[in-house]
């Protein structure tokens, strides 16, 4: 997660530091007819956040993906970027295969799910002999893909991600938008309770482990977890439902 800290002197002259988030919430995308855009992204099912036209020609259109921290805005003297040059856009999703589904049911030309052969394959197109039909075997996370583009060939990368890379997740403002995904918190964080309870002699009857598997098996709601964790002294940070 990014952030700065910045300092400031009290009365005695000492320095007291605290951090400013600096969160990445918009990205600008180059278009050459703004109003096709906004129809096909509005086709999506983005959210649409602003459209605001300006007497001097500027206009900026923001949209926000379901679930998303960071949008993408496109208009008129926005960016001189040659429309279609953005490539490498990722949309992180926790099951490929249904994400993959309801793009296409919305009529959006999307690849199948494959998965790579040598790193960078993602990017390129469709029938190279690196991509694979079909998710990665093993489902590792960061390895099952599908791919699409915008009308003026703007490139966007779905990906499964289920386990994030250690020290991928901040522990206070992490959330978790599915079953999968919290069932693989909550995995992590009771191995590394049961060592702790290990080294300090104790055990407790079912743990972090047991919850994993009423939530699995749906005995558990999404929000009953978080409520059960917080009450243990555990924090794995919100949940959304």
């Amino acid at each position: 997660m990014s952030n700065i800290t910045e300092t400031s002197g009290g009365a005695s002259g000492a320095q007291e530091a605290r951090r400013v988030d600096l969160k990445f919430e918009a990205l600008a995308i180059p278009v050459a007819d703004v109003d096709r855009a906004k129809k096909f992204y509005g086709g999506l099912g983005w959210r649409l956040d602003a459209d605001f036209p300006f007497d001097n020609g500027f206009r900026v259109i923001q949209f926000t993906p379901p679930g998303s921290g960071c949008s993408i805005q496109f208009g008129t003297k926005l960016t001189s970027a040659t429309p279609g040059s953005a490539q490498g856009l990722y949309l992180v999703v926790s099951e490929i295969e249904v994400a993959r589904a309801a793009l296409a049911a919305r009529g959006i030309r999307i690849s199948e799910v494959f998965h790579i052969t040598e790193p960078g394959a993602q990017f390129q197109p469709e029938g190279s002999s690196a991509r694979v039909g079909g998710p990665a075997p093993d489902r590792t996370s960061y390895r099952s893909y599908a791919t699409f583009s915008d009308p003026d060939g703007n490139g966007w990368v779905l990906q499964e991600v289920t386990t994030r890379l250690p020290g991928r997740v901040d522990p206070v403002d992490a959330t978790f938008t599915s079953a999968p995904e919290l069932a693989s918190a909550l995995r992590r964080a009771a191995a590394a309770h049961g060592e702790h309870e290990k080294r300090i002699g104790k055990r407790r009857s079912g743990g972090l482990a047991g919850l994993v598997r009423r939530i699995r098996s749906g005995r558990a709601k999404w929000q009953a977890a978080a409520v059960v964790i917080a009450s243990r002294g555990d924090t794995i940070g919100s949940v959304d439902s």
